[in-house]
């Protein structure tokens, strides 16, 4: 018994990569954007000259 359920846990994680994978590469087809919001960001920097 124990078997079986080790083979179903197995299979789920099985099933639930190719599920990841498959929404990463058709995700954006059906209007999921991944891309992070682009902001620009200006820092002062002091440089010490001697």
């Amino acid at each position: 018994m124990l078997s079986k359920l080790i083979k179903f846990l197995i299979f789920l994680v099985i099933v639930g990569f190719i599920g990841l994978v498959g929404y990463a590469y058709l995700g954006p087809f059906f209007g999921a954007d991944f891309a992070p919001a682009q902001v620009e960001t200006r820092v002062p920097v002091t440089l010490g000259t001697e």
